[in-house]
């Protein structure tokens, strides 16, 4: 039986989670596609989140690849809804073998001083608890499964350094490595490792957006402030999407079957700790 992979946070084009769902595809698993879907006030604006049409066109991609894909809404914020991803999951594909926590607010920065307690609240609702509340439903799987498991973290360069205008996002970040730690600690015996992934900077749509919001409050233009994250890596560039993907097919894999609770930086060598 083909394994199976829930992506969550892979509804937006050109994002880790379209990258993500593309290579997981290509390597045969089938693949759940989701996202919240819909806007939802300040905070979940259209243009910062995966809507239905863009996840059922990554969902036909993975199809192309000669892979089964299914969309399923999903705010991770919602303990019922994520338990009802896992459920589609298993009603489609009969078990899940991987989750991959991808769902994530990369976009509500702040001076810390003025920072909102809504946009504190969003942040780590969909950062960490969204995490805390997919992996729990698909631990529950898992352990009903008894054939172990993968749960992937995507964190961040930012669950290790902290980052101005960030405290929200950084704080969120530092502590899904916590629970990163925690659950493969508490999870192993079931034969469910538990990893993170921590990117640098990628020029995805939110990417793009950081790029101008961070190269402005440093009064520096778009390509300046690029040049200098590039001048700063020892590889010389920035990462892409594809990277992250392959490391998350590597911590999947067998040849990853002694790898748990470890915090792995995809970086470039600019976060080497």
């Amino acid at each position: 039986m083909k394994k199976t992979v829930i992506i969550t946070g892979s509804g937006r084009k050109k994002g880790i989670g379209e990258a993500l769902a593309l290579r997981f595809a290509a390597e045969g698993y089938n693949v759940v596609v989701s996202d919240i879907g819909v806007a939802k006030g300040r905070e979940f604006a259209a243009e910062h989140i995966g809507n239905t049409t863009e996840m059922d066109e990554i969902v036909a991609a993975c199809q192309a690849t000669g892979s089964q894909a299914i969309a399923v809404p999903c705010d991770v914020r919602s303990a019922s809804d994520c338990a009802n991803l896992v459920q589609k999951a298993v009603d489609a594909f009969g078990k899940i073998d991987v989750l991959i926590n991808n769902a994530g607010v990369g976009y509500l920065m702040e001076p810390f001083t003025e920072f909102k307690e809504e946009s504190w609240d969003a942040v780590l609702n969909v950062n960490l608890k969204g995490a805390f509340l997919c992996s729990q439903a698909a631990a529950r799987q898992m352990i009903v499964q008894g054939t172990g498991g993968n749960i992937i973290n995507i964190a961040s360069q930012a669950a290790k350094s902290g980052f101005p205008f960030a405290a929200a996002y950084t704080a969120s970040k530092h502590g899904l490595v916590g629970l990163t730690r925690s659950n493969a600690v508490e999870l192993g015996k079931f034969g469910i490792r538990v990893n993170a992934v921590c990117p640098n900077h990628i020029t995805t749509g939110l990417g793009d957006w950081q790029n101008k919001f961070f190269a402005e409050k440093l009064g520096l233009d778009y390509d300046t402030y690029l040049q200098g994250i590039k001048d700063r890596n020892p590889m010389g560039r920035t990462g892409v999407v594809a990277d992250i993907a392959k490391a998350c097919v590597f911590l999947a894999s067998d040849q990853a079957s002694y790898i748990t609770g470890e915090a792995m930086n995809v970086s470039g060598g600019e976060e080497y700790h």
